[in-house]
């Protein structure tokens, strides 16, 4: 049990962070709980408004108002950084933990070249000098594949085609070698040719810097390439954690499984399944398990209390009140490019 402690970089926990609108209290995350591993890539996923972004912005302490970070601790480490202030955040960000934003034309600034915004973070995390700061972001730029660095490095965000800047942004992300790399949906808008090029590179820096990574996406495809283990959200809370060869053949939670039902198969003739209804109102959302008004198992249970998490064997967590009762045959997908 210590050897497994000791191989947890972050380590969050019950992590509740709520937003105060004018319409109500929008309860984003309410207890989250997960680990990653040193050196590993831990895949987040669930539909759009599951909690995957507002999970990584908690964890980086950069929740925009009116969120707020309401309870629970996030341990890198063994440093509990809600508790840290804003001074001692921007010492980390970027240095011991960085983030690649979803749309890399918003998280640049249009007005400041590319050596700009590469080197104030590299002076500001590493005191070297302007001359040293910019020999290393080229070195960077030629590292994520972007060809004439030494020129390119002059010009501005809009000079880029989309794919190029998602590479800036994955330079920017890695130019002070972080221990823990958020990566909020990398390959949204690029062609699948692009989409598979950035996860390529990104594998394969991953493995240079040997950091750990938590991928955020919706994608199931992507997460059986990339990912060691997995953990589903949904509406705000944690449905399975699990490796990703177990999750995949073993799913445990009804979410799961219709995650999985609606990824295509080359290899087998199959409706994809839909997922009925939508994700709730947080600010209303359901009692008991918050994916009971979807869930074809659902039992008068499920809608008055909340499942905790329980482990199924060594490493596979699930919150489900019946996961012991249910059957849920789903085929198992094979993970390539690994």
């Amino acid at each position: 049990m210590k050897g497994l402690e000791e191989k947890k970089l972050l380590q969050v926990q019950d992590l509740r962070t709520y937003f105060f609108t004018e319409a109500g209290v929008v309860r984003a995350l309410e207890g989250i709980t997960f680990d990653v591993l040193r050196g590993e890539t831990l895949g987040l996923v669930g539909e759009s408004g599951s909690g995957k972004t507002v999970t990584a912005l908690s964890v980086l302490r950069i929740v925009p108002r009116p969120g707020k970070i309401v309870g629970g601790q996030v341990l890198l480490d063994g440093e509990n950084l809600v508790e840290k202030s804003e001074e001692e955040m921007r010492k980390l960000r970027g240095k011991r933990i960085a983030m690649i934003f979803q749309d890399p034309t918003s998280s640049l600034n249009p007005v400041f070249t590319i050596e700009r915004q590469l080197t104030e973070i590299i002076m500001l995390h590493q005191g070297v000098t302007k001359k040293e700061a910019s020999d290393r972001a080229i070195e960077l730029l030629g590292m994520v594949g972007i060809p004439e660095a030494e020129t390119r490095i002059k010009e501005y965000p809009h000079q880029f085609s989309g794919g190029m800047k998602q590479r800036v942004a994955v330079a920017r992300a890695l130019s002070c070698e972080p221990e823990l790399l958020f990566a909020d949906e990398p390959t949204t808008n690029l062609d699948v040719t692009i989409q598979a090029q950035v996860l390529d590179l990104m594998r394969e820096l991953k493995k240079k810097f040997g950091m750990s990574m938590a991928l955020i996406t919706h994608d199931m495809g992507i997460i059986a390439n990339m990912a060691d283990r997995v953990t589903v959200l949904y509406a705000g809370r944690v449905c399975e954690t699990a490796e990703t060869r177990s999750l995949y053949k073993n799913p445990k939670h009804p979410y799961t499984d219709a995650l999985l039902g609606a990824v295509p198969r080359l290899d087998m003739q199959k409706r994809l399944e839909v997922i009925p209804g939508n994700i709730p109102n947080l600010i209303e959302p359901p009692s008991g398990c918050r994916f009971h008004p979807r869930c074809k198992y659902a039992v008068e249970e499920c809608g008055q209390k909340v499942p905790i998490l329980e482990e199924v064997e060594p490493g596979h967590v699930v919150a489900c009140h019946r996961w012991r009762e249910i059957d849920i045959d789903t085929p198992e997908v094979e993970r390539g490019g690994r």
